[in-house]
């Protein structure tokens, strides 16, 4: 593909936005990040990301909500991107309980007004950010794109499928371009603060006791960012298409295995309250990397306890004790 794109980003300013529109911007291709800072976490950690990105010459920032019509239509008027990366959503599967009306609005009609723009203004491509949560609850693994997914147990995991949905249709009649790849557990330098690895790590490092929910034997398929960036650019620069494709690393570990594997990134031995599962979560997450590999030539090459001592060097300097 040609290396000189023009790329929209929407929720570029968080954590896997930022570390895909670094990897567009080095290679050459601008990138417009158009992310709202707002929604569960301080967004004095998109700012940063943000910092970070402007030091390239292709980068463009737009404050604004995806849901915001006029904003899209002036930027897709004036400057019309070639492909939409849409990574802009209200994320976290047990904060959608609480709030199913907005989690509904942002990331099925922000969704929705994003792909009326590109019709309207002839933008054929994009990679939409789904969830491996659109699985739902089920004890064996791994998971392939062809399961049925009827059944999300939760209000974020349903928004998701929806928005494969949509996707789907827009596909359907305007002849769109649009991957939608489902992401497992993704985790690495400048994750979200409310995010279990960083979490963990940070009241660990802190001498401060850690929430367990369960008795640790529910299972995640831990990625990390750099292998997901892959994945997505992969995607971006493939147009084929309706597709549905898992980025994740194929090897899930159980919850008290994650917690010693972080406690032993950080150099210190974790305090583990134990509670109750929470409503919403599902006992594994498994992701078959197949249709990823043959499609996408995509290999998760980074091991968990890699992974991890990445994260705690980048947290240590990142906010020192």
């Amino acid at each position: 593909m040609n290396a000189s794109r023009h790329i929209l980003i929407t929720g570029g300013a968080g954590f896997i936005g930022s570390h895909t529109a670094e990897h567009l911007l080095r290679r050459g291709d601008r990138v417009t990040v158009l992310d709202a800072f707002a929604y569960s976490y301080d967004p004095i950690h998109k700012e940063h990301n943000v910092t970070l990105l402007s030091a390239y010459e292709g980068f463009c920032l737009i404050r604004a909500d995806i849901r915001d019509k006029a904003v899209l239509e002036e930027l897709f008027q004036n400057d019309c991107p070639d492909a939409v990366i849409h990574l802009a959503a209200r994320a976290g599967v047990r904060p959608s309980l609480l709030d199913p009306e907005e989690y509904s609005d942002i990331n099925i009609r922000g969704t929705l007004t994003i792909l009326e723009c590109m019709r309207e203004y002839g933008c054929q491509q994009m990679v939409f950010a789904s969830s491996s949560s659109v699985y739902g609850s089920r004890n064996k693994g791994p998971f392939s794109e062809t399961d049925n997914v009827d059944v999300p147990v939760s209000p974020y995991a349903a928004t998701k499928r929806a928005g494969e949905l949509i996707c789907a249709t827009y596909n359907h009649l305007y002849n769109m371009d649009i991957s939608c790849l489902r992401f497992f557990t993704v985790y690495g330098p400048r994750q979200r603060p409310e995010m279990a690895i960083h979490l963990f790590a940070d009241r660990i490092r802190k001498g401060l006791p850690i929430t367990m929910f369960g008795d640790g034997s529910s299972m995640r398929d831990y990625t990390f960012v750099e292998d997901i960036v892959q994945g997505v650019v992969a995607a971006l620069d493939r147009p084929m298409g309706y597709r549905i494709i898992n980025l994740g690393n194929s090897s899930p570990i159980r919850l008290d295995g994650l917690i010693k594997a972080v406690s032993e990134a950080v150099g210190k031995k974790a305090i583990v309250n134990q509670l109750p599962d929470q409503p919403g979560d599902v006992p594994m997450t498994f992701a078959s990397v197949d249709r990823a590999t043959q499609l996408l030539n995509y290999q998760p090459n980074t091991p968990l306890l890699d992974g991890l001592k990445a994260f705690v060097t980048w947290l240590n300097e990142y906010d020192p004790l």
